[in-house]
């Protein structure tokens, strides 16, 4: 990779809209804060980024984005203590996996340490949007598309990376069930299944609307050999909790790698919990679900951080879990949020202080 000029340009907004934002009643992702971040890739290396107010962006129609689907992207928080100052959650770890994306969709890699730099200057330049208290966050969404003209099937030679924040609470709201799929499948051996391709998102909307149509909120996705091993959960990974025992499938070519994932098993070894990281069998799941073994499943992820699974649905039969007074999904969430609003140690060097101009 080339050298860049680690120069940012920064065009502050004019005038705010964050009075005209009911911080009380947001729905994720639809409301954004005043500045973003834009940065090209042409003749063979990444230009001086700038950040600007949040605004449109003007594409050919025959960006290559729009018909070979060059896109990547990441979603990371930021979070606000009780003495205003602003923290990120392992960023290094999304910046890592947001390269190793743009590797597996022929995007050339971006700076570290620009995007770490970039990113800085920007929730500076949008402090006022971080709002203080548990579950309240500023969602970061960086990402990558390509830009070059021309509908011939190779890889674009020109990039647009960009980064926009929304301010966020809770991810879901209500109960969440899901649906073992046994017909359609996220990703293959060989495949995408670990990149955040935006495509990744867009093939799983169609099978997860059919499970909705039956009353379920997600899909937890099986292998596509077989259908006979859990993998991930829509925009999740899943956990399973069979007695006091934490089963969690491996990642691979087919599953995500997730932060937030490898910080609940950190966790769950730090406390004394034991996990299991391996295959885990649809079978298995129905049958300690009948036998009133399984305890818990919970999904985990930046949006949503860790979120309970009231029950599962799998071949026509619907399975209830039972109410728990002290649930691992609780125990971890609790845990992760401590760290993330720097209320307790972080021993694991996971926060990472985002210092005032």
């Amino acid at each position: 990779m080339k050298n860049v000029p680690l120069a940012i340009d920064v065009v502050e907004a004019k005038t705010s809209k964050i009075d005209s934002v009911d911080f009380e009643n947001l729905i994720f992702g639809n409301v954004f804060a005043d500045h973003m971040m834009e940065c090209d890739y042409k003749d063979g290396q990444w230009q001086n980024p700038v950040i600007k107010p949040y605004g449109p962006i003007q594409l050919e129609p025959s960006a290559k984005v729009f018909h070979y689907g060059q896109a990547i992207f990441e979603g990371m928080k930021a979070f606000k203590d009780d003495d205003d100052d602003v923290w990120l959650f392992r960023p290094m770890a999304n910046i890592k996996r947001f390269n190793k994306s743009s590797v597996r969709l022929a995007i050339p890699e971006f700076p570290e340490d620009l995007f770490l730099e970039g990113l800085e200057t920007l929730l500076n330049l949008d402090r006022d949007w971080i709002k203080k208290g548990f579950g309240n966050s500023l969602y970061i969404r960086p990402f990558v598309i390509a830009t070059e003209t021309g509908v011939s099937a190779s890889p674009s030679n020109a990039y647009k990376f960009m980064i926009i924040c929304s301010p966020a609470k809770a991810y879901y709201s209500g109960e969440v069930r899901v649906f073992f799929s046994d017909k359609y499948s996220r990703a293959a051996d060989g495949g995408v299944g670990y990149a955040k391709a935006a495509g990744n998102y867009g093939a799983q909307f169609y099978p997860t609307n059919l499970a909705k149509a039956e009353g379920y909120q997600q899909i937890v996705w099986t292998d596509a050999n077989s259908h006979e091993y859990l993998e991930e959960a829509g925009t999740m990974n899943i956990f399973f909790r069979v007695g006091d025992k934490l089963l969690t499938a491996p990642t691979s070519d087919r599953i995500l790698d997730g932060v937030t994932r490898k910080s609940v098993l950190t966790l769950a070894e730090e406390y004394g919990i034991e996990a299991e990281v391996r295959r885990i069998t649809v079978s298995e799941i129905v049958e300690a679900a009948e036998k009133g073994e399984l305890k818990e499943i919970f999904g985990a992820g930046t949006a949503a951080t860790i979120n309970p699974v009231k029950g599962f649905g799998n071949k026509g039969k619907r399975y209830e879990l039972p109410e728990l007074e002290n649930s691992y999904a609780s125990f971890f969430k609790k845990k992760l949020m401590e760290i993330q609003y720097n209320k307790t140690e972080d021993k694991f060097g996971w926060r990472y202080l985002v210092k005032k101009d």
